[in-house]
């Protein structure tokens, strides 16, 4: 969405393209993201915040993947309370009534659920590469103690990252409507391009090839340890590893690909030529899908929870069981006074 902020508001600027009016698909719009983000916001608070209630509920130490999904659990959390004020703003017809003071909040929740999702994905596919690939070096670097300053650097470099959205205002008057996250009130500079290809080289593509490079290692393990005829509950653990690699491989494709290619291959052509207009809209509109797309990771985190973490799995079978067997108690003992009525 900052990479939407810029390019459109360097286009309104232009000469030549002052009349563009991106917002062409309002109606549809205003009905297909309220209910998108009131689905993501349900499954995401409950979701995040059974997570949160069992982690935290255990006994047992935390070890490095525990600490590290905590940490992406918080993420999503946050960005959770931003919804509302989102779905708030698409039923009203892209008009922002909190601010922008507010605005800027959200902004800043929004990415940095976006850029804390993608560094704790990829600390957890090292973390998994670290306990299958060398299960007997490098172990220091899983050491709980470790782990929490990673993940303080992480949070570091996030907000590194997002800080200058904090000294912008995030709101821009269009039509008598006050937009929210949809233009920077500053001129687009010609290195724009090059930056924003660099951000996402090195926020994307990087993470993406480090994640591939561990679930390959760890699949080779595999293989080289299913020829040795190795112990089945160590092969059981170590097929259960390359289940969260791959979990976190989908989301991240499936989730961060659609909105950073499409921001690269934009870019790409905006470095050779002025986009029209018809460009500009077409590329708002595939930017707020792939948006939701990339919004909706903090729904697919809680699956990869359910299969990281054995005692998370176990706990959240048997609260569902306890509130299968509570709720069908009533039933069972009025069928029974029923029939011993009888």
């Amino acid at each position: 969405m900052a990479v939407e902020n810029i390019t459109l508001d360097s286009a309104e600027n232009s000469p030549n393209q002052n009349s563009c009016d991106v917002f062409v698909y309002q109606r549809a719009a205003v009905v297909l993201f309220p209910i998108f983000y009131s689905v993501v916001f349900i499954i995401s608070a409950c979701g995040n915040s059974l997570v949160l209630y069992v982690i935290f509920q255990r006994k047992q130490k935390f070890n490095s993947t525990s600490v590290y999904l905590v940490n992406l659990a918080l993420s999503d959390a946050l960005f959770t309370l931003a919804l509302p004020g989102r779905i708030t703003y698409y039923i009203r017809h892209f008009d922002w009534p909190f601010g922008d003071l507010l605005c800027r909040l959200t902004t800043l929740l929004f990415f940095a659920n976006t850029y804390a999702g993608i560094g704790f994905m990829t600390c957890i596919s090292l973390d998994r590469y670290l306990a299958m690939v060398h299960p007997h070096r490098l172990q220091c670097l899983r050491s709980v103690k470790v782990v929490r300053r990673v993940c303080c650097l992480v949070w570091a470099l996030v907000f590194l990252q997002i800080a200058p959205l904090m000294f912008r205002s995030m709101l821009h008057k269009h039509n008598d409507k006050q937009t929210c996250m949809e233009y920077f009130n500053f001129e687009g500079s010609r290195f724009t391009p090059y930056l924003l290809l660099l951000a996402c080289t090195l926020s994307f593509c990087c993470p993406l090839v480090i994640i591939i490079g561990c679930y390959a290692k760890i699949n080779l393990k595999l293989r080289s340890a299913a020829k040795q005829n190795s112990v089945t509950c160590r092969l059981r653990r170590n097929h259960r590893a390359n289940t969260i690699i791959l979990l976190i491989l989908l989301t991240f494709i499936m989730c961060f690909s659609p909105y950073h290619l499409n921001v690269m291959q934009f870019m790409t052509r905006k470095i050779h030529h002025m986009p029209t207009c018809e460009e500009l809209r077409s590329f708002k509109v595939s930017l707020q899908i792939t948006v939701s797309l990339m919004n909706f990771n903090c729904c697919l985190d809680p699956v990869i929870y359910f299969f990281a973490i054995k005692t998370y799995k176990k706990r959240v079978l048997s609260l569902f069981k306890d509130y299968l067997y509570t709720s069908g108690a009533p039933s069972k003992v009025t069928a029974e006074n029923s029939s011993s009525n009888t």
